[in-house]
């Protein structure tokens, strides 16, 4: 490899921050997945989940008028951190290779299925309380496992009638809470310190991310922006998988 995969993720962790301004989403499913096509998952979550946690908490304090507590503490948190506890407790169990493989499988189906819902056009309909209530604790696991339960989540209660506004300040809230619960642990199990470093060198990357993005927001065009972005994701899912069983 001709170039450190630690630099190549900062190439990532730059453009999922860009992208993240831009369309207020996804900045930890890009920058792991693509980091994930040259370094192991578990050695990057120490340095992107931290990143994640200063990010969400400036935005959370930005637009803490519009979070909807009742169904932040009701439906999502209870559930979200009960299975961020489970995947971190399965994450040493499953391996690097199986680690690979899921998220591959993961990351591929929420790109695949946004794509066909943005090239039909089709609604999300509310799920049955008991279906929304396991697809939230799954995307807890998935959390726990990757740092990455958004796809899930956003699945599981994308039914619910909240303006665009009171959806992503109430999940910003859900990301900042389980992040630093993450980096809490990742503190106590030994590994948050050693990647300090790295940590520190990549805070610059944000900034820049977050400001090319703000002055981008306005001069793209947001659909076929998502389309690209969805088209990388799937086209990384897809070589993620093929990586785990090759």
């Amino acid at each position: 490899m001709l170039i450190d995969p630690w630099i190549w993720l900062g190439i990532f962790i730059l453009l999922a921050y860009t992208v993240e301004a831009i369309t207020g989403f996804g900045s930890l499913v890009i920058a792991l997945s693509l980091g994930a096509l040259f370094l192991p998952i578990p050695a990057m979550l120490p340095v992107v989940v931290p990143l994640n946690v200063l990010m969400t908490g400036y935005l959370v304090w930005r637009n803490r008028r519009h979070i909807y507590w009742p169904v932040l503490f009701k439906l999502i948190l209870p559930l979200m951190l009960l299975g961020t506890l489970a995947g971190y407790v399965l994450r040493p169990w499953l391996g690097a290779d199986l680690l690979k493989l899921l998220f591959g499988i993961l990351v591929l189906w929420f790109a695949t299925r946004e794509l066909w819902r943005m090239a039909r056009g089709i609604v999300i309909t509310p799920h049955p309380p008991m279906l929304s209530r396991a697809l939230t604790f799954g995307a807890g696991i998935t959390h726990g496992l990757f740092a990455s339960g958004g796809p899930l989540l956003v699945y599981a209660i994308g039914g619910i009638q909240l303006d665009k506004s009171r959806m992503r300040a109430t999940l910003l809230v859900v990301w900042f809470t389980l992040n630093s619960c993450l980096t809490t642990l990742f503190l106590f199990d030994g590994s948050l310190i050693p990647s300090l470093p790295r940590l520190v060198v990549y805070l610059p990357l944000l900034v820049i991310g977050v400001l090319l993005g703000e002055y981008l927001h306005h001069r793209l065009n947001e659909q076929r922006f998502r389309q690209v972005v969805y088209g990388l994701l799937a086209v990384t899912g897809a070589l993620l998988i093929f990586k785990a069983v090759g």
